[in-house]
């Protein structure tokens, strides 16, 4: 059996919406110490829809899959449904992850997730402090 599924490979070679977006409406950059992948997720918000996405990702070939497949999931999509999408559902989509790269599906979450911070907050829309973690108002988990 393949270590990497033929998603995981074809969304790594050929990955979608790769780039910057100028002017984004929000913005999210996470990283992962440990195996050093950084996401960065640019979107633009236009009635509450995702009209358009981009991403730059340096890390591994799972890290750049789940990027691409994110941004897939989300694009054209209402905003709430960018906020539930779960780091499982890109693993899914990709027809697996190995256990040990699964982190790489959850910082695509997490990416996703601080873009929409950043966009509400740019915006002044009131967000829920339960849904968001908002690193840079938290103070005692992220800066560390």
């Amino acid at each position: 059996m393949a270590l990497y599924s033929e998603k995981v490979m074809d969304h790594f070679r050929n990955p979608r919406n790769v780039g910057v977006i100028e002017n984004a409406d929000g913005i999210g950059e996470v990283g992962n110490a440990k195996c050093g992948d950084i996401m960065k997720i640019y979107l633009k918000i236009e009635n509450d829809i995702i009209v358009d996405v981009k991403f730059e990702t340096f890390g591994c070939g799972s890290a750049i899959a789940s990027s691409s497949m994110a941004t897939e999931m989300i694009k054209g999509k209402h905003i709430s449904d960018a906020m539930n999408l779960t780091n499982k559902a890109v693993a899914e989509a990709l027809d697996g992850l190995p256990a040990h790269k699964m982190h790489c599906s959850v910082l695509a979450e997490e990416a996703i997730k601080k873009a929409l911070l950043d966009y509400y907050k740019k915006n002044y829309i009131v967000y829920d402090s339960n849904v968001f973690h908002d690193c840079e108002s938290c103070g005692h988990c992220c800066g560390d």
